[in-house]
């Protein structure tokens, strides 16, 4: 066997390896979804058990599991701001607004960001939807 050919014989077991270990780690990520949602448990369980077992390679296996979590996670975040404080009735028409489009899942947070002028600003996962005053003023300096 040549150095040449030994060399590509180990990449493609790593890369092997890499995809078992990413295939593991889909298949423990939908293990620990209950009706389509994260359950923060099963994920606690799966990883207890990934560490009392030990199988090969589990530590990839549990850096892959990590990622999807942190990506279904940052998925389920909504940031609403608004120039002023929201009343409590308008924070639950948001938030319903947000759970129907979204999901019952969706970890909705209020804040508030006075530089916005008035208006909502609202970011859920890598969506962005911009009512506020001061995105309208900037597109309308822009025109000119």
């Amino acid at each position: 066997m040549s150095v040449a050919s030994a060399v590509a014989d180990r990449r493609y077991r790593k890369m092997k390896i890499s995809k078992l270990a990413q295939r593991e780690a889909r298949q423990l990520f939908r293990s620990c979804q209950v009706n389509g949602l994260l359950d923060e448990n099963r994920v606690r369980q799966a990883t207890a058990l990934l560490l009392a077992k030990r199988p090969h390679r589990y530590v990839e296996i549990l850096s892959r599991l990590h990622r999807l979590v942190k990506l279904e996670l940052e998925r389920r975040a909504a940031r609403v701001e608004s120039a002023t404080p929201l009343p409590a009735d308008l924070q639950a028409d948001v938030a319903d607004r947000i759970r129907k489009i979204y999901g019952p899942g969706a970890d909705i947070t209020f804040s508030r960001n006075p530089a916005l002028i008035g208006g909502l600003r609202v970011q859920v996962g890598s969506d962005l939807y911009d009512g506020s005053v001061r995105s309208r003023l900037e597109k309308l300096e822009q025109s000119f």
